[in-house]
C-alpha cells in the first residue's frame, strides 16, 4: 500500500511521456518512481514466489534471456521478464510498472531479468537471486568499462547475490575464476562449446580470455556442433538437436546458457524435449539477426555493439550476400574501438551511413571491402537502399550499431517495444 502513490505518479508520467513521444520515454516513469519510492524496485524483485533469475554479462544477455523465458513458459511457469532495453534500474522499474496492479504487485511465479553488467551490481544491492547466469566477459564500451577486470568485478557482485545456483560460461577464464571464488552452498553449473565448435570459429568466441580447456559433456551443457541455424547440445551424453534464431555459433552458446539455466531453475521438472522445442521456435531478438518485412521485402537486421559481437555477427552473415547497408551511429564514440576486427568477409557494402559514416567507410576500406557509396543522411540511405532491386544472392542486410538501429526502426515505422 505504501507504494500506491508512487505507482500512480509513475503511470501518469508514462502516459505523459508517450503522448509527447509515441513509442519512447520508456525509462522516465521508472526514474520518477525510483526517486520518490527508492525501495520499490528492491521490494518487488524480492517478492516472486519462485524467486528471481538474473542474466548478465558483456554480450548475449538479450537472446539468452528470451530463450530462457520461452523454456520456462513451455514448462507451464508464469514468468515476468523485462525487455532488453530495460536492463538498468529505471528501465527495470518501468517494466514492472507495465504489469503492476495499483498496489505495485506484479503477477508471476518467477522473474527472469536481463541486467546490465554495470548497473546490475547496484540494482542487486539488498536483493537475493535464486539463480544468476553469466554469459561472458568481453572488451566492451570503453567509455564505460575501462578494462575487463572491472567488468568481472561487477559480475562477481551480481553472482554473490545468488543463493541457489550460478551458471557460468566455462569457456570464459574470467568466469571460471569467479566461480572458483563462490561461497559454500551455491551450486555452480556450466555451459560451453566442444573443441570442434571452437575450431570452427577461427577468430575465437570473443572472450577477453578463453579458458585453455573445453568443458566435458559430463560436467555441463556442451554445444557439440553448429550448422548454420541449427545446433546440437550435449546434455550429460544425450544429444539435443535445436534450431537457432539466426546463423552463428554465438546463438548456440546463448541456447546452451538458457538450457543450463532452465535446468537449474526447474530441477526435476525440467524436460529436455520441451526445452528443445521451445528453443527451436524462438525468433531473432530485436536487431540480433532479426529478419523483418519492410516495404514488402525481407531485410536482415544485424546489430554490432562491441568488437566481439561485431566480429561474430559479421562472420555470421550468409556468404555471398551482395546488398548491405552499414550504419554506425553516435553510440560508438570512438570508432577506433572496432579497428581490431576484420570485416573482409563482407566483400562489398552498397551504402555506408550514420553519424560515423566516414570513419566506418575508412575502416571497411582497410579491410578490403568495396564501398559503392557513403551517404551521411541515414534516412536517405535507408530509402535508397530499400528502393534498390533485390539482391542476386541472400537478402538485403542492414548492419548497424545501437544508435543507428534505433534511428532505422524509427524511420521505418518499426516502433514496437523490444
Amino acid at each position: 500500500m505504501k507504494y500506491a502513490p508512487a505507482i500512480l505518479v509513475g503511470r501518469l508520467t508514462r502516459i505523459a511521456a508517450r503522448l509527447r513521444k509515441p513509442g519512447g520515454g520508456s525509462a522516465v516513469p521508472g526514474l520518477v518512481v525510483n526517486t520518490i519510492a527508492p525501495g520499490y524496485l528492491r521490494t518487488t524483485l524480492s517478492g516472486f514466489p519462485r524467486g528471481l533469475v538474473v542474466v548478465s554479462g558483456s554480450s548475449g544477455k538479450s537472446t539468452t534471456t528470451k530463450m530462457l523465458v520461452a523454456i520456462l513458459r513451455a514448462h507451464g511457469e508464469t514468468v515476468f521478464t523485462n525487455p532488453s532495453t530495460a536492463n538498468i534500474s529505471q528501465g527495470l522499474t518501468s517494466a514492472l510498472l507495465e504489469q503492476a496492479d495499483w498496489r505495485g504487485r506484479v503477477p508471476g511465479d518467477v522473474a527472469v531479468l536481463e541486467m546490465d553488467e554495470g548497473h546490475g551490481a547496484r540494482v542487486m544491492e539488498g536483493v537475493d537471486a535464486r539463480v544468476v547466469t553469466l554469459t561472458n566477459v568481453m572488451v566492451d564500451q570503453i567509455d564505460r568499462f575501462h578494462d575487463s577486470e572491472m567488468v568481472a568485478g561487477m559480475l562477481a557482485k551480481i553472482a554473490a547475490r545468488a543463493h541457489a545456483s550460478v551458471v557460468v560460461n566455462a569457456d570464459d577464464a574470467y568466469l571460471e575464476r569467479l566461480a572458483a571464488g563462490l561461497g559454500d552452498g551455491v551450486a555452480v553449473r556450466r555451459f560451453g562449446v566442444s573443441p570442434d565448435v571452437l575450431a570452427a570459429a577461427p577468430r575465437g568466441l570473443g572472450h577477453t580470455e578463453t579458458s585453455p580447456e573445453r568443458l566435458e559433456p559430463a560436467s555441463g551443457v556442451v554445444v557439440a556442433s553448429v550448422d548454420g541455424a541449427s545446433a546440437v547440445l550435449s546434455d550429460e551424453g544425450r544429444d539435443v538437436p535445436i534450431g537457432l534464431p539466426a546463423r552463428g555459433i554465438h546463438y548456440a552458446v546463448d541456447a546452451a546458457a538458457a538450457y543450463a539455466t532452465a535446468s537449474a531453475v526447474l530441477g526435476e521438472q525440467f524436460d529436455p524435449d520441451l526445452a528443445a522445442e521451445a528453443l527451436s521456435a524462438i525468433p531473432a531478438v530485436f536487431g540480433r539477426g532479426e529478419r523483418v518485412i519492410v516495404r514488402g521485402q525481407e531485410v536482415d537486421f544485424v546489430l554490432v555493439q562491441n568488437p566481439a559481437s561485431y566480429q561474430l555477427n559479421v562472420d555470421s552473415i550468409a556468404p555471398g550476400t551482395d546488398l548491405i547497408l552499414f550504419a554506425i551511429g553516435s553510440d560508438v564514440r570512438d570508432p577506433s574501438y572496432f579497428w581490431p576486427t576484420d570485416a573482409s568477409s563482407l566483400g562489398r557494402v552498397s551504402i555506408v551511413s550514420g553519424s560515423k559514416a566516414d570513419e566506418a567507410a575508412l575502416m571497411l576500406a582497410y579491410d578490403g571491402v568495396r564501398i559503392d557509396r557513403v551517404e551521411h543522411d541515414l534516412g536517405r540511405a535507408l530509402d535508397d537502399f530499400l528502393a534498390a532491386p533485390a539482391p542476386t544472392t541472400g537478402v538485403k542486410t542492414i548492419v548497424f550499431s545501437a544508435d543507428a538501429m534505433r534511428r532505422t526502426r524509427a524511420h521505418l515505422g518499426l516502433t514496437g517495444a523490444e
